[in-house]
């Protein structure tokens, strides 16, 4: 059963074009903008600071959004695709960017837009990571620029296919 509750009186902002699994856990000052999904066993803590995200975010199965007691809250941009089981923690996410499978992205990081954080990388606090990058590695590094076919054949295809794969969901 998904689990959708207040904290000290700050209930998340969901709307209704919104997909959350029946396993999700949303608590708190979270607020969502259109055409977002959140995935199985997926949880979205708004306890401790606010959680904000634009509009067609993705935050797959297993994954973690946090932020840190009255010092860092968590701001994700549009077009954003968060894999399965990340951790992203305090931190701001911009827009058009792929969190890979299994990173972790820690507090007061920036991920600048168009960028990708690859699977099982460790964004250590306080990292910016530029514009059209890859960043990978533990602790993630710049590993190369990103091509613009990179940038719609990935970070584009992927957004667009969780707002397409939510849409089963909600037949």
């Amino acid at each position: 059963m998904k689990i959708i509750k207040a904290v000290k009186g700050n209930f998340p902002q969901i709307p209704e074009d919104c997909y959350v699994a029946e396993n999700a856990t949303i608590v708190g000052e979270v607020s969502m903008g259109k055409n977002c999904s959140v995935w199985f066993n997926a949880v979205i803590r708004g306890d401790v600071h606010f959680i904000k995200m634009g509009d067609k975010v993705n935050v797959q199965d297993g994954a973690v959004i946090h932020a840190t007691y009255q010092k860092s809250p968590t701001t994700i941009g549009n077009n954003v695709s968060i894999g399965h089981n990340a951790i992203v923690h305090g931190c701001t996410i911009q827009d058009n960017v792929l969190i890979g499978m299994g990173s972790i992205i820690m507090d007061d990081c920036v991920i600048e837009s168009n960028s990708i954080v690859a699977a099982g990388a460790v964004v250590s606090k306080n990292t910016i990571v530029e514009s059209g990058t890859i960043y990978a590695g533990v602790p993630a590094k710049k590993i190369k620029d990103i091509s613009k076919e990179l940038i719609s054949g990935e970070i584009d295809r992927i957004a667009n296919n969780y707002v397409e794969y939510s849409s089963w969901f909600k037949e």
